[in-house]
């Protein structure tokens, strides 16, 4: 048996950006769903999903926005301005062979968040992970924190070819949404055909719709609306649930 983990990632990122995951998860196929603690729409993207049985995950972020811990506590995590250093500058700095992230402080804020995901969330996280930033000292603390609070760390990975853990689960993590004349059906789709008997893959996706602040802060834009549109799509379920092989999960069946 196949089993097929389609997860939604940035519930807090923006108010429209929220809506579309919602609307992913109330009519369409999303059953794991990330949350950015430190985002100010985090508190009412949540509302809206908070009556869905789906898994809810800390979907740790360090590119955008304020932090939840403070920030005299954290220096290398921030710009001058008290706001954490944006994906674009991680990915300068891991280029160069320079990490920006300092592994204590890394630990500080992970923590705060998770402490504002139980506030906002009421329970702790069905997974554990963070926003793609290129940092080894990231990933580590992740990693550490996760296992001192007895969590579900999903271990990141960049290669769709590349089998990692979550769990003790070995996954596959696979995302399209980069790729030009994406086509989120399609590669859905044919990510299912691909996978051999008893793989667990996990479809990382970005739904949401479009505000000012997405298209000022994100170079993932279109692609997050044409995700909305793909997993609310019957057609697209029905073709999934008349695969006799595959079963359809969240991170709570790992």
């Amino acid at each position: 048996m196949k089993q097929l983990l389609i997860r939604a990632d940035d519930i807090g990122y923006s108010y429209a950006v929220d809506l579309g995951i919602a609307r992913a998860v109330h009519d369409g196929l999303v059953r794991s769903v990330g949350v950015m603690p430190n985002m100010p729409e985090t508190a009412r993207g949540v509302s809206w999903i908070a009556d869905a049985d789906i898994a809810i995950g800390q979907h740790t972020n360090v590119c955008l926005g304020r932090p939840c811990a403070d920030p005299a506590r954290i220096p290398s995590l921030l710009g001058a301005d008290g706001c954490f250093h944006s994906s674009r500058e991680f990915r300068e700095h891991f280029k160069a062979g320079e990490e920006l992230v300092d592994y204590d402080e890394a630990c500080i804020e992970i923590r705060a968040q998770h402490n504002r995901f139980v506030e906002v969330v009421g329970r702790e996280p069905d997974y554990f992970e963070a926003h793609a930033v290129l940092s080894k000292n990231l990933n580590q603390a992740i990693h550490d924190v996760a296992a001192d609070l007895g969590l579900r760390e999903q271990v990141a990975s960049f290669d769709p070819m590349a089998v990692v853990t979550c769990a003790n689960t070995p996954v596959r993590m696979v995302m399209g949404s980069m790729a030009p004349d994406y086509d989120p059906a399609a590669f859905i789709r044919s990510t299912v055909e691909a996978m051999t008997d008893g793989e667990t893959v996990v479809v990382v996706c970005h739904p949401g719709y479009l505000d000012n602040f997405i298209l000022q802060n994100s170079s993932l834009t279109t692609p997050r609306v044409q995700e909305v549109d793909a997993l609310i799509d019957p057609e697209l379920r029905a073709w999934l649930e008349a695969q006799p092989d595959l079963r359809l999960i969240d991170y709570r069946d790992l």
